[in-house]
């Protein structure tokens, strides 16, 4: 008890309220600029400056036209409909394969388990702009340059490592003799990995799939390498706006997904909740 009452002195207590204030400080500075986006989204001029009207909080100095055009514009209708469809596909692929492939690195009589784990990983290692090129020069020979095909396979290849990542954590808390009481009752490896293991495992499949969506809806280099004027994604429509035509659609879209993040963010709080009640049992 002495020890304890020891430890909360005033000292300590300064140094956690400094850390504290110290962490807001460092949230406020790195969210401020994004934040900013949002009410230049609703400026009624064609500015990407806050104008006198918006500073003395004018009601007629904000519009929503520019929320409006996205909808009636056919090319971000189109960048908004390929990155969904490209998210999703990738989505799908990479969460498949990197739940199957997290189990398997769950087995610690797997050989070369580790080199392995490093080459699922280097995807997240190794820089964008390097896997851009080489899946740009490996894809020519393909023909899959310019396809939908090849920029869903590539998205996917960027999503598999978050997969892992998040499914392994689950696995470090799983009771592997459910697996073998599963089989041991008779019911085949499959029927067990089906039944037993994706319910318990299945927040941290959600958390890697949402991560794997978050990556390929935000991805521009790939993009820029692979894809041809069909496959036209939100982040490369955007890029292409700031070079031709400087409007703040761009704004609008960017608050759209800034709502989209914290979407996902706040569904990845909830399933780390989950995860923690699964492990721990409350």
């Amino acid at each position: 008890m002495k020890t304890r009452m020891a430890y909360y002195t005033w000292r300590h207590k300064a140094g956690a309220y400094a850390l504290t204030l110290s962490a807001w400080a460092v949230l406020f500075f790195l969210i401020l600029p994004i934040l900013v986006i949002v009410p230049l989204s609703f400026n009624a001029d064609p500015f990407f400056s806050f104008t006198k009207g918006m500073v003395h909080l004018d009601p007629q100095a904000y519009s929503t036209q520019w929320y409006t055009a996205i909808f009636h514009s056919q090319k971000w209708l189109l960048a908004i409909r390929n990155s969904f469809i490209i998210g999703i596909c990738a989505t799908l692929i990479a969460t498949t394969l990197g739940t199957l492939a997290a189990v398997g690195l769950a087995n610690d009589n797997m050989p070369w388990r580790r080199p392995i784990t490093a080459l699922l990983l280097s995807p997240m290692i190794v820089p964008l702009i390097i896997v851009a090129a080489g899946m740009f020069f490996f894809y020519s020979r393909f023909g899959l340059v310019g396809s939908f095909a090849g920029i869903i396979i590539a998205h996917a290849a960027l999503g598999v490592p978050f997969v892992i990542i998040t499914v392994t954590a689950t696995l470090a808390g799983f009771d592997r003799s459910l697996y073998l009481a599963g089989l041991s009752m008779g019911a085949s490896p499959f029927r067990v990995f089906r039944e037993v293991i994706i319910p318990l495992i299945r927040p941290g499949v959600i958390s890697g799939a949402l991560f794997a969506f978050a990556t390929s809806f935000d991805e521009i280099v790939l993009i820029l390498f692979l894809a041809g004027p069909e496959q036209v994604t939100i982040p490369r429509q955007m890029f292409s706006g700031l070079r031709e035509q400087i409007n703040p659609t761009i704004l609008a879209v960017a608050t759209l997904l800034i709502l989209v993040s914290i979407l996902l963010l706040g569904t990845l709080e909830l399933l780390r909740r989950r995860t923690e009640r699964i492990r721990t049992g409350r």
